[in-house]
This record gives structure tokens, C-alpha cells and sequence, in this order.
């Protein structure tokens, strides 16, 4: 039986967050209240710099367990990620681990945290992986939309893969929505339109989020 990733754990890694990016830059989070205060959610988290997840875990309401790549477990990161209740996920293959960690974590009430493009990139949900709707219509938790804004627009000077220190980076969040279309399906079909639906909220969410925060 797979084990499944520490809810504790992932309230450690939130605290740790709340203290790391609150310390070093300046959070602006709006729409927070929008996540359900309890059930199963997923987080759907535009991504194009590497501070977008440790961002939003410090600054959600509720501890989250993100999909991650195994690259990104890589020496001391390696126990640390797990120990805070992170899922490591294999993207050469069908990782059928890390999809029953990630199925359990919604199966028990849990957030699950993904970013929907699959890696790194402009982070305007122009081209999502099939995963973020498989897990919503297999698990019926709502999807919550998430764009983090400001995190790429200027480089730090004392280090330069990292926004200035101090800077600014706004976290806007969505209503939740149903990604399925109420039928249960689960086939290609079914997935490829609930893609296509997902697709669609989370492009509004981000065009939404820009005019918000002006960025």
C-alpha cells in the first residue's frame, strides 16, 4: 500500500513558507478566502519562476501537497521535500505512485497543488497537461485557479535567478469550478473536453488577475 504524504508534514513546509516569503519579498495575495475551508481542492498554479510554489504554499490558506518533478529532489532537497509532504512525480513515465499519493491526498480532504503546464515557462496556461483534469474528474474535487504575478518581471541583484528582494509578488485566487461536465465519463474524450473547460477558466482567471493587479 502507498504511502501518503504527510498532512502534518505539509503544514510544516506552509509554515516555513509563510516565513521565507513574507521574510524575503512581499506577498500582495488576493481572493484567498475563495479556497474552501475544507474537502478536497486543487490548486492550479500558472508557473514560470522557480519561487511560484514555495510562493503559493506560504501564502494559501490551507497546507498543500504539490506534484513535483524529480529532478527537483535532488541531495538535502531530496528528504526535505517528502518530509513536508510533497509528491515526487516521474514525468518520463506514468508515475503510478505519485498518481495514488496525489489521488489519496484528494481521497482524504487534502489540497493538491499542480502546475497545469507541466514545467517551467511564460506561465499563461497556453499549453496544459492532461494530468490537472484527470485528477479532477477521477477525484470530483473543484479546481481553484491560481496565478502568481510579478515573480519574473526584474532579476535580484544579489541573486540573480530570484526577484529583487523586497520586491512585490501578487498571488491571486480564483473561483473554484467543476472541471467535469457532470456525467462522471472518464474516457479520452471526456478528459480531452475537461482539458479544453479547464483551459478556458484558467486563461479568464489569469486575464482577470492582470487587470487586478495591473501587471
Amino acid at each position: 500500500m502507498t504511502e501518503l504524504p504527510s498532512v502534518r508534514g505539509a503544514e510544516v513546509g506552509r509554515r516555513i513558507g509563510v516565513g521565507l516569503m513574507y521574510g524575503l519579498w512581499k506577498p500582495r495575495v488576493l481572493g484567498a478566502w475563495r479556497v474552501p475551508a475544507n474537502g478536497p481542492v486543487i490548486l492550479a498554479v500558472n508557473h514560470s519562476h522557480n519561487i511560484d510554489g514555495p510562493m503559493v504554499m506560504g501564502v494559501a490558506p490551507r497546507p498543500t501537497h504539490f506534484l513535483i518533478k524529480k529532478e527537483a529532489f535532488i541531495g538535502p532537497l531530496d528528504p526535505f521535500l517528502l518530509g513536508i509532504g510533497q509528491v515526487k512525480v516521474n514525468r518520463e513515465t506514468t508515475d503510478r505512485t505519485a498518481i495514488t499519493q496525489a489521488l489519496g491526498i484528494l481521497g482524504n480532504g487534502g489540497v493538491l497543488g499542480i502546475f497545469p503546464e507541466g514545467t517551467r515557462g511564460e506561465g499563461d496556461f497556453a499549453s496544459l497537461r492532461a494530468g490537472l483534469a484527470y485528477f479532477a474528474v477521477r477525484s470530483g474535487a473543484p479546481i481553484v485557479p491560481v496565478a502568481v504575478l510579478g515573480s519574473t518581471e526584474k532579476r535580484g541583484r544579489l541573486i540573480k535567478g530570484l526577484p529583487p528582494l523586497r520586491s512585490r509578488v501578487d498571488v491571486v485566487f480564483g473561483a473554484p469550478f467543476d472541471a467535469g461536465d457532470g456525467s462522471g465519463r472518464r474516457t479520452r474524450k471526456a478528459l480531452d473536453e475537461a482539458t479544453g473547460r479547464i483551459q478556458k477558466q484558467l486563461a479568464a482567471h489569469l486575464e482577470n488577475a492582470r487587470r487586478l493587479t495591473r501587471r
